[in-house]
């Protein structure tokens, strides 16, 4: 049995696949292609809005948009998957309570940036993409990401470190404000803050970020993420569910974020909801687990993470409730095949694992984990290989 592998497209294929469908659909050529990519979390899950510290990548998988500047205020979105739907209206038209769906993501950033001040005059956008949906590995953050990159561009604006937090920010509001999505801006700023064969130390206290070395290949090893293909969404209720938690763990603690308790055992003795317990239990010790793949990765010792990771997983299963029967099985078969470490990432309820196995070993592991699914009858993961990659940019 071969496991099914979902390659990144190249620089070359997402920007002939995005300007086909520009021309096809508004005629003409676009001014330009940008490019965002998706993420995975190495470490920190669900820690972001509660002030903590997070370590995401970048995916090499990337969402491209071809866009064309407009004078007349008018909008024209449209989607590979959907291209018989395009969208046509004006920024205004694309504020908070009004833009539905995927036009939501793709039109969200022209409408904050307007409201910030940036000139938007209207544009003609094409996208595509080859990070999968609801896998869990911010498909949405890629498509503001491109749009948002685009948008800046066009209006004269020059991406460096500073517009790239800027656009991080931007995003952030858009998915907020416009799509309603309580999201907590890890997955914007790896998508636009990124570096290649570096992970992304965010700091959420100010969103500071440090770039930490991660090359994988040169240990021998591989990040392999699991796609498991059982339902992941965020407006569900649940992940507001756990926001809410912390929030009112924080309150009772009589501290700003849950990242201010210092003495995890004071402050779990002062709760007397077992549910609020764990969620602060989770959220402390994740952010210590940060730290400790942080320094295990300065010093070299790059193998020794995957005991962390397993320790993420078990405390996102037990104390904070977000995996799921899919998940729970993709971490297990993939230790049990020879991966150094495993865990859920992203906001879980459905979505991604992500497991550290030697290069050797990948296929042997995605073997096992697709024999687990087809021995439950689940459809089939599928498995991306996920080297740190670069964050938004032009690419045509």
């Amino acid at each position: 049995m071969s496991a099914a592998t979902l390659d990144p497209w190249s620089d070359e294929q997402g920007i002939a696949r995005a300007g086909a469908l520009f021309t096809a659909t508004f005629g003409g050529a676009a001014d330009g292609v940008w490019a965002a990519p998706g993420r995975v979390n190495l470490i920190g899950e669900h820690v972001d809005y509660n002030a903590g510290l997070c370590l995401p990548t970048a995916l090499p998988h990337r969402t491209y948009a071809a866009v064309r500047a407009r004078t007349d205020g008018q909008v024209r979105l449209v989607s590979a998957h959907l291209p018989d739907e395009p969208w046509t209206g004006r920024v205004a038209d694309l504020a908070p309570g009004r833009a539905l769906g995927w036009t939501a993501y793709a039109g969200g950033p022209a409408w904050v940036l307007a409201d910030e001040g940036v000139p938007v005059t209207g544009f003609d956008a094409a996208i595509d993409s080859c990070v999968p949906f609801g896998a869990g590995l911010s498909s949405s953050a890629a498509i503001e990401g491109a749009v948002a990159v685009a948008l800046a561009e066009l209006a004269g604006l020059t991406l460096d470190e500073a517009l790239a937090a800027r656009l991080a920010r931007i995003c952030v509001r858009a998915e907020n404000e416009v799509a309603l999505a309580p999201t907590g801006g890890l997955d914007q700023a790896a998508s636009l803050r990124a570096h290649a064969d570096h992970g992304l130390l965010i700091d959420f206290v100010d969103e500071s970020v440090r770039h930490v070395p991660l090359d994988l290949a040169a240990h021998d090893l591989q990040l392999l993420v699991i796609d498991t293909r059982a339902p992941h969404t965020l407006n569900d209720g649940q992940y507001a569910a756990r926001r809410s938690d912390c929030d009112r763990a924080a309150a009772l603690l009589g501290v700003r974020t849950l990242r201010q308790v210092e003495d995890l055992t004071d402050a779990l003795s002062r709760l007397d909801d077992p549910v609020l317990v764990a969620r602060v239990r989770h959220v402390v010790t994740e952010i210590e687990r940060v730290r400790q793949v942080v320094a295990l990765l300065a010093a070299d010792r790059v193998r020794a993470i995957g005991p962390v990771l397993d320790a993420s997983h078990a405390s996102l299963r037990d104390d904070y409730q977000v995996t799921c029967p899919e998940l729970d099985v993709s971490v297990e078969a993939a230790r049990s095949a020879g991966a150094l470490g495993a865990r859920m990432t992203g906001g879980g309820f459905g979505g991604s694992a992500i497991a550290l196995v030697p290069r050797g070993r990948v296929e042997a592991v995605a073997v096992a984990v697709q024999h687990a699914f087809t021995d439950r009858g689940w459809r089939s993961p599928v498995f991306l290989p996920a080297p740190a990659a670069a964050g938004a940019a032009r690419v045509g």
